[in-house]
């Protein structure tokens, strides 16, 4: 595995690379950061610096949508999920029940809740993007205010 560290407007982010895809985004508060020890340099490293680069153009207002590989550990049911996150568009936002009847279970928005808040590649997998059914900003792993930040830096929110 290959770490780096990025700087960012809501905070460093450590992010987790194999040879071929990122496996993870984490904020500074998230549970299991990965330390930085010796950074190898390779095709890991490759995949590394691409999405520091378009994370750093997204957090500079110059990128919309992502296009690094992607890898991230999950059930068929939270992939199902995180896939439906990657088709929400930058500067919109949908509910829990939304995705749950997407995927044909209206009852699973609690299920869809869980998935989303295991999802691995934040920001790039958009769960920031994902609020509650009457628009209230809901649970995020990176907390509220990162969450209110993203969403506001996409235009979806006010200041």
């Amino acid at each position: 595995m290959y770490v780096s560290r990025l700087p960012t407007p809501i905070g460093e982010l450590t992010l987790t690379a194999t040879d071929t895809a990122l496996t993870g985004v984490y904020f500074p508060s998230s549970r299991g950061v990965p330390s930085l020890h010796n950074v190898e340099r390779g095709s890991g490293g490759e995949v590394l610096l691409c999405a520091e680069t378009q994370l750093s153009e997204y957090f500079a207002g110059m990128r919309t949508t992502f296009d690094i590989p992607l890898d991230a550990t999950g059930t068929e049911f939270e992939r199902r999920v995180w896939d439906l996150l990657r088709a929400i568009p930058y500067g919109a936002t949908t509910s829990y029940g939304e995705l749950a009847k997407r995927l044909g279970g209206p009852r699973e928005a609690r299920a869809v809740g869980a998935a989303n808040g295991k999802n691995p590649i934040p920001i790039i997998v958009p769960c920031h993007r994902v609020i509650g059914a009457n628009g209230d900003l809901t649970g995020f792993g990176g907390g509220i205010e990162r969450k209110r930040w993203l969403l506001q830096h996409e235009g979806v929110l006010l200041l």
